[in-house]
């Protein structure tokens, strides 16, 4: 992509909660240009396939009065299902915001994913990995669907991106900018909006 046309666009950030995720849109000036929830698997599906069915194929959390009995291998299918499911709901959500958002989209920024084991199967089995492999399934999801939009994908660091979206703006402190950000729009304007809305701002100030 031409660095002018780069400078024009916008940029997305995500904050992503369970199979749902914030999206918001700044221009690279920092103007809000889009707030949105998405739902990203279809409904009737679970919603931590690794976690819940996953943790109950190996002879975990079999006492809580939710767990029901369930073989490895389906666990493994319900898994992909999901998976699949997410894939779709992510391209659907991301052509949404494009046909709704007045300027070109060329970057979106997303919670970078720890490192874990490479099948279904591993993941279930690894006690650390099993607990986060559901929110990494759903962040690559939208990861693939701006690769294939052609926007850029960037990965921020939640510690950071706070200091990061200050640093752009030119400001110590991004919280007043990020309040008045939402006082614009209206609620709802939580924690996960303002999260999004900081991350889309850092990367948009690394692109310019």
């Amino acid at each position: 992509m031409a660095r002018g046309r780069t400078q024009r666009a916008a940029t997305v950030g995500v904050a992503e909660h369970g199979n749902s995720a914030v999206l918001v849109t700044v221009a690279p000036g920092g103007e809000l240009l889009d707030r949105r929830r998405v739902d990203l698997t279809d409904r009737g599906l679970p919603t931590h396939p690794h976690h819940h069915e996953g943790s109950w194929a190996v002879g975990r959390y079999l006492d809580s009065p939710w767990a029901r009995a369930i073989s490895l291998a389906d666990a493994v299918a319900l898994v992909e299902r999901v998976r699949v499911s997410a894939a779709r709901g992510a391209r659907e959500s991301l052509e949404a915001l494009a046909a709704a958002v007045p300027v070109p989209i060329a970057a979106i920024a997303i919670r970078a994913c720890p490192k874990l084991p490479p099948t279904i199967e591993e993941r279930i089995a690894d006690n650390r990995a099993q607990t986060v492999a559901d929110s990494v399934m759903y962040r690559e999801a939208l990861a693939t669907a701006a690769e294939a939009r052609g926007w850029s994908v960037h990965w921020y660091d939640r510690e950071c991106v706070f200091r990061d979206a200050a640093a752009v703006l030119g400001r110590e402190d991004v919280n007043a900018f990020l309040y008045a950000m939402g006082r614009s729009i209206g609620p709802p304007w939580q924690a996960k909006h303002k999260l999004a809305a900081a991350a889309a701002i850092a990367v948009a100030g690394g692109m310019s």
